[in-house]
């Protein structure tokens, strides 16, 4: 077993018992164990998969770690013991995307990861697709799936046969799940991020009024937080919409003598152009305004 910084052994004695009569020999089963016959605890297995999954220590210095330790255990054996690890956990995985595929709204995202290429000393991109329920849900469960690309098919496996509101930015690996059904809910804060780049860069002052637009439906919906998704629908509608209406029109507006090409103009038509996903909120109390809960898990 481990605790961090010693090492210890257990010893488990099994008793074994012989009939008189028939001399049938009976002896204690043996504990159940992650890695069947293994050596390591759970405790020890517990401390290398949240150290590198967690704490982001790679084997290579736990390695190093467990050896001031006192116990030298080879990065072949931590990465044999991982994998264990992620065979007796699936079925945990499985149960939880059923869960996540009851939700009605979920966030998706994904970011690149760099991958060791065995044998080529360097790296090449790969991906960690993240799947979440809202947080306005009373249960927040997240997915991380490893993929080695970025393909669009990934998200279109993990959420076969889904059909609600995915709450996801323009990337166009998700289109195809919206051309089979599933509602498609926009970021609010990257639209807000294209304005805030230019305002920290050039001190735009058109962008500094989108910002302060945007900043009033936030403000709205630090109201909302705590209300259930019927009070928040309501509250939207009375407070929010008004404000996505001046917007727009603020948008349109600006749009028209902004040159193509400029900064501001791509900032405006990231907008608008997908206007009818960024305000899919208003007519959902479920559904949140950005992506920012599960790119935070992240």
């Amino acid at each position: 077993d481990y605790t961090p910084g010693a090492f210890s052994v257990e010893r488990h004695i099994r008793g074994k018992w012989v009939c008189s009569t028939c001399h049938t020999i009976t002896q204690a089963p043996v504990p159940a164990q992650i890695i069947d016959k293994g050596i390591p605890t759970s405790g020890l297995l517990a401390q290398v998969l949240v150290a590198k999954f967690l704490d982001h220590l790679p084997l290579y210095r736990q390695e190093g770690i467990f050896g001031r330790s006192g116990l030298a255990i080879p990065r072949s054996t931590l990465a044999q013991w991982v994998g264990a690890c992620g065979v007796q956990l699936q079925p945990l995985v499985d149960a939880l995307r059923g869960v996540l595929l009851d939700c009605k709204v979920l966030h998706a995202d994904e970011t690149p990861v760099a991958m060791l290429a065995p044998g080529q000393g360097k790296t090449h991109r790969a991906y960690v697709w993240t799947y979440g329920s809202t947080e306005h849900d009373s249960l927040k469960a997240v997915i991380y799936e490893f993929a080695e690309t970025r393909a669009g098919k990934h998200a279109r496996t993990f959420l076969e046969g889904w059909q609600g509101t995915l709450v996801c930015d323009d990337f166009s690996g998700y289109k195809a799940l919206f051309a089979q059904g599933v509602t498609e809910a926009g970021c609010l804060a990257h639209a807000r991020r294209k304005f805030h780049e230019l305002w920290v860069s050039h001190k735009s002052a058109l962008a500094g009024e989108a910002l302060d637009l945007i900043r009033a439906i936030y403000d709205v919906e630090r109201l909302a937080g705590e209300l259930d998704a019927e009070q928040r629908f309501r509250l939207r509608q009375l407070r929010s919409k008004p404000i996505t209406e001046t917007l727009r029109q603020w948008l349109v507006l600006h749009r028209q003598c902004a040159s193509d090409g400029t900064a501001i103009a791509k900032a405006i038509d990231y907008s608008l152009n997908r206007w009818t996903a960024l305000m899919r909120f208003l007519d959902d109390g479920a559904v949140p305004t950005d992506n920012n809960w599960i790119e935070n898990r992240i």
